[in-house]
């Protein structure tokens, strides 16, 4: 199977996030590695509300399906990890906002994050 790595178009030559990539294409997929809260540009994370965050993240998430030629409406699942599922109402409110149409299949579960985070998301993507 070949598979094709994709970078955030933001990312730090220097910052180095884990044994992971961004995203990997493989089998007509798109598949986004978890994102969070990040400025790829300083390599750091940027901590806010819960919707700030939301906002960031989709934006991170957005920017890598642009790197790969598609775009939110090709998204098909994510996984939403949150810090506290008592914000989950004011998440979903931003998470709608970009999602329209046919919206993905979603799970949605309450996770201890790293480095103060309120949420991570990753995603698949179908390609053209």
């Amino acid at each position: 199977m070949s598979k094709q790595k994709i970078v955030h178009p933001d990312r730090a030559a220097d910052f180095v996030t884990g044994a992971y990539s961004d995203g990997v294409i493989a089998g007509g997929f798109l598949f986004v590695s978890g994102q969070a809260s990040v400025d790829f540009k300083t390599s750091r994370f940027v901590l806010g509300s819960i919707e700030e965050e939301t906002q960031r993240t989709l934006d991170n998430i957005q920017s890598i399906l642009t790197a790969a030629g598609i775009s939110l409406d090709d998204v098909v699942k994510t996984t939403v990890h949150l810090k506290d599922i008592a914000e989950f109402d004011r998440f979903n409110a931003v998470y709608a906002t970009y999602f329209t149409g046919v919206r993905p299949a979603r799970t949605t579960v309450q996770s201890v994050l790293a480095e103060g985070i309120r949420v991570e998301i990753d995603c698949i993507a179908k390609l053209p």
